[in-house]
């Protein structure tokens, strides 16, 4: 039997399976959403004030911001953005950052991801209440409005491209006007 014998019995999955989440085992989420639910910071309590201040400046500009910070690294980032994920899941309209002391994590149904992701460029400072701050702005900072510069370049692409063709058929029609009243004044020459 070929795999082209059995490729034809075995059904294909018409979705994707659900990904699993990975959470470190030394992070106890039941502790870090109820600490969340309390007062939107999960963190050791020596960090606790300055980032419920990030917080409440975010709630003044309008954005539910919660933020867990941990207090050791992870393998890499991704679990920190898992975490996020699954503290995000109880609030439907809050973004979520998740730090440690050299990776950073973040969800959110608000913001675009590229957002996200340049906030947590800028939120790798190892001071978490720095990090929060600098995640916040990018938050804040309004987007390079790429769309309206890509409308205005197309725009001058067709407006050069349609000048160029009228310079072109304008030069053709006096090429051809000049030469005929060559041809005109040459006629008229040879009957003298």
């Amino acid at each position: 039997m070929t795999w082209h014998d059995t490729a034809g019995q075995l059904p294909l999955p018409q979705t994707i399976p659900f990904l699993p989440v990975y959470i470190p085992q030394d992070v106890d989420m039941t502790a870090v959403k109820a600490q969340v639910a309390a007062v939107g910071v999960s963190a050791p309590p020596a960090a606790v004030p300055g980032l419920l201040e990030v917080v409440n400046h975010a709630h003044d500009e309008g954005i539910n911001l919660k933020i867990v910070l941990l207090d050791h690294n992870p393998p890499n980032d991704t679990p920190l953005r898992d975490v996020a994920t699954v503290v995000g899941a109880d609030y439907k309209d809050a973004t979520v950052l998740v730090l440690s002391p050299s990776y950073v994590g973040s969800y959110s149904t608000q913001y675009p991801r590229v957002t996200l992701e340049a906030g947590e460029d800028h939120s790798k400072t190892g001071n978490p209440v720095q990090s929060a701050q600098n995640f916040l702005h990018e938050l804040d900072t309004p987007e390079f409005p790429w769309a309206g510069l890509t409308i205005f370049m197309l725009i001058a692409v067709l407006a050069a491209a349609v000048g160029t063709r009228f310079m072109q058929l304008r030069a053709r029609r006096s090429a051809t006007s000049g030469d005929s009243a060559d041809t005109t004044s040459d006629q008229t020459g040879q009957g003298v």
